[in-house]
């Protein structure tokens, strides 16, 4: 069962939580030997969505759940636009905001692909709608940059850097930033 490659996966099959601690391990290990480093590599943990044409990536820490777009989104009278509505979340009211609308970039599209982001900042809870959601994306420390990259979308002011990947560059969102941002608060016509 065990050779110079590790464990042998087929030999977990019965056993689905070693089997996952074990694929986790070589995946470190994969990480690591690529970039020679140690195997206990930190990594920070986002959640990627899409915006348009441009992909960005919260801290996992910040959204509570992803939930499929509720059926109906109540208006609320006198609200901007972007200001969805509330929605009735088993039984908990949770205002819905169109993320693409308040960066001025459009309307998102409510389709199949669509969902709605949780946040979990401050003490209001606030669904906001992406046009996509990709799943976890783990990147490790070196991949952090400072420097925003340029984007089509205003939304500079709630970044935090971004994370490159070979070609590939994740903006930070913040939602600490976004939901603290005067704009954001002022929801009202």
């Amino acid at each position: 069962m065990k050779g110079s490659a590790g464990t042998d996966l087929r030999a977990l099959r019965e056993h689905p939580f070693d089997l996952l601690r074990e694929l986790e391990r070589r995946s470190k290990v994969a990480l690591a030997g690529a970039a020679g480093d140690d195997i206990n590599v930190d990594e920070w943990v986002g959640i990627g969505i899409r915006l348009g044409e441009e992909r960005f990536v919260i801290a996992r820490d910040e959204i509570a759940e992803v939930l499929m777009v509720p059926p109906t989104i109540t208006r609320v009278p006198g609200a901007k636009a972007w200001m969805l509505g509330l929605a009735n979340i088993r039984g908990r009211l949770l205002p819905v905001i169109d993320l693409k609308a308040f960066l001025g970039s459009g309307v998102s599209a409510t389709n199949k692909s669509a969902r709605v982001l949780v946040t979990h900042t401050g003490e209001q809870s606030v669904g906001i709608i992406a046009d996509e959601v990709f799943g976890f994306r783990r990147f490790v420390e070196r991949e952090y940059s400072p420097e925003l990259p340029s984007l089509s979308i205003r939304g500079e002011a709630y970044l935090t850097g971004s994370y490159r990947r070979g070609i590939e560059s994740w903006p930070i969102l913040s939602m600490e930033r976004l939901q603290g941002s005067p704009e954001f608060q002022t929801a009202a016509e």
